[in-house]
């Protein structure tokens, strides 16, 4: 057994103002395991992504959430649960005054590689993105694939 307090962990960088890993925390080896906070306009990812070979669930536990799919716009609330298959493309956005508490499973826990699509101002479009670490390692950035462009930096 292992005992995890989410309070004492650090939190990593990316798209949301809290964004701890419990994974690794709770030693686990088949299921990716995320807690995020979301304040206003924050996502759990990136951008339009899906995943190739893991499905996604998301649990609310307080404020909204806004889910951008290929279907339309679904609106997640505490106390509710999404999942998403292998291949769906999704992206969560906290559209509401709120923060948002909640937490992101995924399994089998390797995504078999993941396809983020972000709006390129260079390209006048939704690009596809490359997500990678600073070489100074104070960053994350997504880079546009067609052109370059960085179109995102989320310490």
């Amino acid at each position: 057994m292992r005992r995890q307090v989410l309070d004492e962990m650090e939190s990593r960088m990316g798209p949301a103002s809290v964004v701890r890993p419990l994974t690794d925390a709770l030693g686990l080896t088949d299921v990716a395991l995320n807690y995020y906070e979301l304040d206003p306009e924050e996502s759990f990812a990136y951008g339009f992504h899906a995943h190739a070979e893991q499905e996604e669930a998301f649990y609310v536990t307080q404020g909204t959430v806004t889910f951008e799919t290929e279907a339309g716009e679904v609106e997640v609330g505490p106390g509710e649960l999404v999942s998403f298959a292998p291949g769906e493309f999704q992206r969560g956005v906290n559209r509401g005054e709120e923060r948002v508490h909640a937490l992101a499973i995924g399994a089998p826990q390797e995504t078999g590689g993941s396809v983020v699509i972000r709006e390129c101002p260079t390209c006048g479009e939704g690009t596809e993105q490359s997500i990678a670490l600073t070489d100074q390692q104070d960053a994350v950035v997504a880079v546009c694939e067609e052109c370059g462009t960085e179109t995102g930096r989320f310490d």
